[in-house]
């Protein structure tokens, strides 16, 4: 089917916010065993992803962004089931169907289900096989689901190609031809390859330089606009994050402790680490002296979490009942939560403000 004819209701040219809810993820954990001794007996848990709630609505793009080791990208591959969750609810829904729990289904289930949500992998170098062809790469979802035709399959590459805006006579060159840009384009139409609905971004561009970094930000974003596409985008980089982004995440020590509509974020943060995080983005103003809120301490050990709020040894703003309760993912604004016990009388500086 050409790809013009794939765009569905809802998709990237409406607002995501009136589209429906295609992924919905309730409670997600993933702990990691500590084992030990002789008999490799389990001591401990490491909590990469402590219980994580989020959804993604049809068009949308929702942005998880956090401190390297934070839980970003076990959160993504555990959606995928890339990785086993240990407990949670992963809803994915498929087209107009009942949404399905992906989390407890067998492998055999799961197969047909892969080709309706795909990734595109952080590293565009070590993640295309430097022996296969870019016709073998991005032909390969398509032989492995059923389609044995070579022409038919050669023309569907070819197809792919254009819609990443790389030139069809490259079909038979290897990777190592192609520059990282052009690398990550093969990623993108291999991950397209099976008309997904979700497409999980675990960092695509930040491996590349700065320049070719726009050019692959415009092209998701057009590719959103033309197929509907839904993505689930883990960045550290709050910059591209601003530029594609309907909602943001952020995460810290595998839990959500803020998420809300990009702007609103942006401008008016109501969780103290978010407000450290942005701090650190650049204002595009030489005259501006922007002040980077520097924290204190380092980051909790996942597998030895202090109690209360896991943020509060290193903020400037804990009280005892930070050090003791543990806050909850509460809404103080409509389509604004935070977990935070102070949310509501801290005043934070957004990047607005800054500039």
């Amino acid at each position: 089917m050409p790809f013009d004819q794939q765009t569905s209701d809802g998709g990237g040219a409406k607002d995501p916010a009136q589209g429906q809810i295609i992924l919905d993820v309730k409670n997600l954990k993933k702990h990691f065993p500590i084992r030990r001794g002789l008999l490799r007996r389990v001591v401990g848990q490491v909590r990469a992803v402590d219980d994580v709630s989020f959804n993604i609505r049809q068009g949308e793009t929702l942005s998880l962004v956090g401190e390297s080791g934070c839980g970003k990208t076990t959160t993504s591959r555990c959606i995928l089931r890339a990785i086993e969750p240990t407990a949670g609810a992963i809803h994915f829904r498929i087209d107009q169907g009942e949404p399905l729990d992906l989390g407890p289904m067998r492998k055999r289930d799961l197969r047909p289900m892969r080709q309706h949500m795909q990734m595109i992998f952080q590293d565009p170098f070590s993640s295309l096989n430097p022996r296969m062809t870019i016709m073998d790469i991005i032909g390969e979802p398509l032989l492995v689901n059923g389609m044995t035709n070579l022409v038919e399959r050669r023309e569907r590459v070819q197809e792919l190609m254009g819609l990443v805006q790389l030139p069809a006579a490259y079909i038979n060159r290897f990777p190592h031809a192609f520059s990282g840009g052009q690398r990550q384009r093969i990623g993108i139409a291999r991950a397209l390859a099976l008309n997904p609905s979700l497409i999980v971004a675990d960092e695509p561009v930040s491996a590349l330089d700065v320049s070719v970094q726009a050019q692959i930000v415009n092209l998701l974003l057009e590719l959103q606009d033309r197929l509907g596409l839904s993505y689930l985008f883990v960045a550290h980089d709050l910059s591209v994050v601003k530029h594609v982004s309907d909602r943001v995440a952020v995460m810290y020590v595998g839990k959500i402790v803020e998420i809300a509509k990009t702007s609103d974020l942006f401008e008016t943060p109501k969780h103290p680490y978010t407000e450290a995080l942005l701090s650190a983005v650049p204002v595009p103003d030489p005259r501006a002296r922007s002040k980077r809120i520097v924290l204190e301490g380092d980051v909790a050990d996942p597998a030895h979490p202090p109690s209360g709020c896991y943020f509060h040894p290193r903020c400037p703003h804990a009280t005892d009942r930070c050090r003791s309760e543990t806050p909850t993912l509460n809404e103080t604004a409509p389509d604004h939560a935070v977990a935070c016990h102070r949310a509501e009388e801290l005043d934070l500086r957004g990047v607005t403000a800054a500039a």
